[in-house]
Order: structure tokens, then sequence, then C-alpha cells
């Protein structure tokens, strides 16, 4: 993506469809008089009593306890440096949302204007009673350590500078991971900090409190080594000065067993790495490009156990894997600090999280056959799922062992479910979705790219690397469209009708031709259908002059079914194609099917979609806990409506016994747990939560999932066909951008199984 092109679509994202990112929703209802009545006055006056009473009622009545406060003065962001105030706004509302859709944490984000560390501190501290924590965001060094220091000795809350403190907790895990690895103990290594900042004294001073000794570091600022004799020597650098005679980092780099790079890009040469000792640690975190090109690095030594600040890279040293959850275990137990302890708790869970075995959805989301704890899996990945179950449980006990938790937790087993429930809101689908396609991206065929909204979602598809577009309508207006859109990359356009099409064409029509002439087809209708786009489209998809399709924008479903059926076909063994919608819920990622195709589907038909459906949750990396739908509840009713769902239990039970699938049932005593479990305990679906439902017909799904689309605004994604031959999906009529971008994602996705299973069972007959 070009810079200009990326500056465009960044201020359009801030600025549209409303300014900002993060928006205060209410969590009471308020539609009557009596709720008005009860939300402020006269009923508000009750709980201002109780708090007047007490002030920790406040967290019993108010939003205090999950509300944490992101406060910068704009002097160090990002890479941006000291900008102001009101320039690092839409970076402290980047923040609150990562708050949010990591660990559910309300957050506000507050830009203070003062430079002045007595207005600053004074500041927050007159603002703190609103909230429950406060996150300290890019202020500057070293004025940043004494902000920090004077709010956590002044305030009763959690208070954490993440700049230094997050960088320390996620990479001080990588290294205790990373020294297991080398066989070397933190104890006996030579560290070289290069860097001197907020970040690098933080990590340094954690690194030591688990272990590394004052006189094996070295630390660099941009002057040079960090030296004892030195002049004018800051406090903040004292505790790190050295009593060697060296002064620069090629000489701090001979024989050192670890590097932790924190400074600027490329200053860490090949010849550095190659004086370092056996299996050397290196660490280069400068965003966005780090102190020694990973490709370079790997290059240069073998034996090197490497991490950067890079999603791009193996070993992401992401700080989002520390403050939502370091925050949501502090907040939960009402936790009157962070405090050292809490941070090494943190350390400590995120190290042995790395160890453990890896579940399948991440696999997926990163392409992986297994992850598996060693040189290039050091730390967990910012979309495994454990974290939030994992990390604040740690934290919380940490709080409480120190005697910093006002509200401890003591029913653990039923705080890890709830931690778990505060992770079903939020998009992680999408986010897997595209990663996963990204790892190998496949030609995808846009049917309707002369359509500006289909070549929009192409043009996303390409610059995220998530598919290889190929697209097919008339050269003129899609190259009018392009220069509209600055899509200037060389991708291939193919019009059906045009002359430089002929031979195609013709080779498509033959090969249709010589599958359907027998089901009334000619050559002379087989080279006309081959002028149409859904034909040509899926037909490139059929010869393997493309991966996958996507069509269905602009035309009618059962229009554009029609060729691709005639043309691709079911897969073997398939007696119903049929389609899944997965719906991005407050409560998690629902697959709903058949939402597109089969009617009235009979229970044989029931259970085939059931079963293709629990296939599509397993590719996605999710457990499929199904419920079999209808009006009624495990023979309540007699009508065939009824007991054609029960008959494709049985069907299910008979063939595939470990399935977790359970019905009839009513979509209430499906998604409602508690209800479930009180009437029905002997069903296999008590007590678990549902995230697969099947219904009895295609009426009831295809309303089920356009109201809880247009009704609770849930996202959708799908119509995802299964059951055909190649990869081909039909979009819903007027489907948005980001849906086409998420069905070109899909199709990637599919096709990348597909060639998956090719090769596994070619490798099988060998």
């Amino acid at each position: 993506m070009s810079n200009s092109k990326l500056r465009r679509e960044a201020l359009i994202y801030h600025a549209k469809p409303q300014p900002g990112k993060i928006k205060i929703v209410p969590t009471k209802p308020y539609a009557t008089q009596r709720d008005l009545a009860l939300a402020y006055s006269p009923g508000v006056a009750e709980p201002c009593l109780e708090i007047a009473k007490d002030k920790d009622n406040a967290y019993k009545y108010t939003s205090k306890g999950n509300l944490v406060a992101v406060i910068s003065n704009g002097t160090a962001v990002l890479g941006l440096g000291d900008i102001g105030p009101e320039a690092s706004k839409p970076v402290m509302e980047g923040k609150s949302l990562l708050f949010k859709i990591f660990a559910d944490i309300d957050s506000m984000d507050i830009e203070v204007d003062t430079k002045d560390i007595d207005k600053f501190v004074e500041t927050v501290k007159m603002i703190a009673p609103t909230f429950g924590g406060i996150n300290l965001e890019d202020i500057k060094a070293p004025e940043a350590f004494e902000i920090e220091r004077r709010l956590k000795a002044e305030l009763d809350i959690p208070v954490m500078h993440d700049d230094q403190h997050g960088t320390a907790i996620i990479s001080a895990a990588a290294l205790l991971n990373a020294l297991e690895l080398a066989k070397k103990k933190i104890e006996k290594v030579r560290i070289v900090v290069s860097g001197a900042g907020a970040a690098a004294v933080s990590c340094t001073k954690l690194y030591k409190a688990f272990g590394a000794k004052a006189e094996n570091i070295v630390m660099l600022d941009s002057k040079g080594v960090i030296r004892k004799d030195a002049e004018n020597l800051a406090a903040s650098k004292m505790e790190f000065a050295t009593d060697r005679k060296i002064d620069t980092l090629e000489e701090a780099m001979k024989d050192a067993d670890v590097f932790i790079g924190l400074s600027i890009a490329d200053i860490v040469s090949p010849n550095m790495l190659l004086s370092m000792a056996k299996n050397p640690i290196v660490f280069a975190m400068a965003n966005p490009d780090p102190e020694i090109k990973y490709d370079i690095a790997i290059k240069t030594r073998k034996d090197i156990i490497m991490a950067t600040g890079r999603s791009d890279h193996p070993n992401q040293v992401n700080n989002v894997l520390g403050f939502p959850f370091i925050f949501r275990g502090a907040l939960d137990v009402r936790a009157t600090t962070i405090n050292e302890e809490m941070k090494m708790a943190a350390v400590t869970a995120l190290a042995d999280l790395t160890r453990q075995s890896v579940p399948e959805q991440v696999n997926i989301a990163y392409g992986e056959t297994r992850l598996t704890f060693g040189n290039e899996y050091i730390i967990p990945k910012p979309f495994d799922q454990r974290l939030i179950a994992e990390i604040p449980p740690a934290v919380a006990k940490a709080a409480m062992d120190s005697g910093v938790a006002k509200a401890p937790i003591e029913d653990w087993d039923r705080y890890r479910e709830e931690l778990l429930q505060r992770s079903g809101n939020d998009n992680k689908v999408v986010r897997l979705l595209h990663s996963r396609a990204r790892l190998n991206a496949k030609r995808i065929v846009f049917a309707e790219a002369d359509q500006i909204d289909v070549l929009k979602a192409a043009q996303i598809a390409y610059d995220e690397g998530i598919a290889i577009p190929i697209l097919l309508g008339k050269k003129e207006v899609i190259a009018e469209l392009k220069k509209e859109l600055e899509f200037d990359a060389d991708v291939t356009i193919v019009d059906p009708r045009d002359k430089s099409s002929k031979v195609r064409r013709l080779r498509y029509a033959t090969k249709f031709w010589e599958k359907r002439h027998r089901s009334g087809t000619t050559l002379y209708s087989a080279k006309l259908k081959m002028r149409q786009r859904n034909y040509f489209g899926a037909m490139m998809v059929r010869e393997g002059d493309a991966d996958g399709m996507i069509s269905g924008y602009s035309r009618a479903y059962p229009t554009v079914v029609k060729p691709i059926f005639e043309v691709i076909g079911r897969a073997a063994n398939v007696r119903r194609v049929s389609t899944v919608n997965i719906m991005i819920t407050e409560r998690g990622p629902l697959f709903l099917a058949d939402t597109s195709i089969n009617i009235d589907p009979n229970a044989e038909e029931i259970a085939e979609i059931a079963q293709m459906t629990a296939n599509v949750a397993s590719t996605f990396g999710f457990d499929p806990v199904m419920a079999l739908l209808s009006y009624a509840n495990f023979g309540s009713s007699t009508h065939p409506h009824a007991t054609k769902v029960r008959e494709a239990l049985r069907i299910l039970h008979t063939n595939n016994p470990d399935l977790v699938v359970d019905g009839e049932i009513q979509i209430d005593f499906a998604l409602n747990r508690e209800l479930h479990q009180s009437q029905f305990p002997f069903s296999k679906l008590a007590g678990k939560k549902v995230n697969v439902l099947i219904f009895p017909n295609l009426e009831s799904a295809n309303i089920t999932y356009k109201l809880l689309k247009e009704l609770n605004g849930a996202n959708s994604i799908g119509p995802i066909m299964v059951g055909l031959s190649k990869s081909v999906h039909i979009l819903q009529l007027g489907a948005s951008v980001d849906e086409m971008v998420n069905m070109s994602a899909v199709a990637v996705i599919d096709a990348q199984e597909r060639e998956k299973r090719k090769r596994a069972k070619k490798g099988g007959k060998e």
C-alpha cells in the first residue's frame, strides 16, 4: 500500500462513520419513566448516600471497578516523539480499544496539557476517584519514572506506565524461555542493553529481579556505553553504569549471551552477532525496524534465538500480551497497586503458558501444523485465547499473596469461567481469518470487479496480503475505477467477452459441454454461457487457473447458484450443498446453518448439514457444540417438523458418537446454559456453551441470521458454501466491503484446506 493511500485510509478510518474509535454506551435499561427515575433523579440519590457512608461502595454501584484511564501528555508518542496532548489522542483511544477487545475493560483516554511533573501528578490525583486503574502512556523519560513513582505512592488504585513495564514483562517471559532453550542461567549470562529510556530501564530492573547480576549488564545510550566514570551521569542511569573500560556497542557485544535492543534500527552488524557467545539470545525490539533485520540475523547465526517487535517474524514482543490482562487481574481483586510481585507473576504465567500444548485454534490462526516450545516459539501469540484465563488469575493471586487485594477471589474455577465469557465479545474470528489467509494467499476471482465496492474489497484483500485478486469484468471500467481508488497494483484483469479471452473461452466451453452434454447443454449454448462472468469465473477455478471465487454482490442468490452448481458441482460423497454463516455476537461466534440453499431438508439432509457445519467450526479452530433447533423440546411434539429433527439427531449419534450434539431443542434453551441445565440436565449440551445452531429449514435460518445482523449489529461472515468440489462462495446481494473482504479470506482458507487434503492424500498413496 502506498504511503498516500495509507494516509487517506487511516484518516477516513478515524473520521467515519463517526469521529474517533471509542464511545460510551448505557449498561442499564432507559426506555421507561421508571428506568430514568432510577437512573437519575430521584433514584440515584440512594447509591450516592451508600457511597457517602463508605467510598468502597463506588465499586458496587458504579463502573469504577472496570474503568481504566489511559493518560498521556503526548511527550513520547510511538515513534513520533513530542507531538502534544491533542495529537496523542488517537493513540490513547487506540489503547482504550485494546483494553476493551482483549480484556473487556472499559477505558477512557485523558490527555493532559502539561510537561510539569507536579501539575501532571496533581491533575491525575484529582481525577483518580473516577477510575479503578491508571495506565500511563507515552510520557518521556526521565519524567515518566518520577510521575509513576509518585502516583503509585499517593494513590490507592493500580498505576502502571505500560511503555516501561509492558515491554519488560513480555520480554522477561521470552528471556526466561530463551535461556532455558539455550541451557543458560540468568545469574551467569552477560547482557547488553541498547537504549536507556523508560522501557530499557524497566526491562533491565525486571531481569535483575529474576536473578540477572548488575556486574554482567552493560547498558548503552545514544553516546555509547554508560560507565561509572562518566561525568554528570543522570540518576536513572547510574544504577546500570558498568566498571568495564569499554565505549562502543561492538566492544560490549563481544562474548555477550544476550542482546536487548530498545533503541534504533540497523545498529547491530553481522560481525557483532558473530562475536557473541554460543546460542546467543537477541531481542531486537526497535520499531518499526529492529536493530538488526531478522533475516540477516538468522542467516548469520544458525544457533540464534531471536525476538523482535514485529508481527511478521516469530517471537513478537507485543505489549498486548500483558497490559490488558495485568489490569484485568488487578481490577478483579481491587488491588491498591501493581507491585513487583504481580508483574513477576505475569512474567511467570506467560513463560509457563508458552511451554503448554497450543490449542488448535491458535495453530490454525498462524497456519502452523503445531506450534511447540522452541527457538521460534518462546512467547505466546496475541490470538491465544488462553491468555485471559491464565494471566489475570496469576496477577490476582499475587496481589492477594502480597497483601494489596481488597476483594480476594474465593472460587477460582468460577473466576476463570467469567474471564472466558469476557473474551467472547470481540472480532477475534475476523482477525484469525485474515491472519491465516495471509500465510498462504491464493488466487481469488472477483467476478464483479467492475462494481466499485467489489473492486475496493479486492484492493483491501490485495493490500492486506489476504488474496491475489483476479478481476473479472469490463477492462476499461475496471481501469477507471482502479485510478479512482488509487489501486495501482499490477493485478490480472480478465474480460470474458473480450477478444483476448477468445481462446480460453472456447477451451472452457468445450470442457463444460463435455461435462454437461447429457444434461441438455449444446456446444453452442456452452459457448454463450462462457461469455457470462459467473460461468467463466467458475471454469477458471475448475480448470486450475484460479484457486477460488466470490460472486453475488450485484445479483440475486439463485441466479448465481445455478452456474456454480453446473460448473463446480458437489464434492465426492456429498448429497446436499449447504451454507454456514458465522455470526460475531457478544457471546462469541455462532455458526448457523443452512442459511441460503436447502428450503426444507429431511432428516438425512439435516444430519449431513450438521456434520459439514461441525467441520467448518473445526476448521476455524472451535470445538463444535451443536444444537438441532425446533419449536419443541426433546419429544414434546409428534409433528413431522419436530420428529425429522429428532431423527436427524439419531443419525448423527449413530454415525458420529463423539460429536457433541443434541436436540430437538428450542433456541432459548440451547443458548441459556443455566436454563438448559435446570430443565434438561440429561442433555449432552447441559453445562456447555453452544456455538453451532442447525435449523430445521431455510426460512428459520435465514430469518434468524438477518435478524441478528440488523437488530443486534452482529457481524456476519458468510454464507460459506460447504459441500462443493472447489472453493467458490456466493455473497448476499449488496454485501458490504468488509463482508466481501472476509469472504475472500474464507475462499483462500477453503483453497488452503483443499490443497492440504490433496497433499495428504497424495502422500498417503505414496
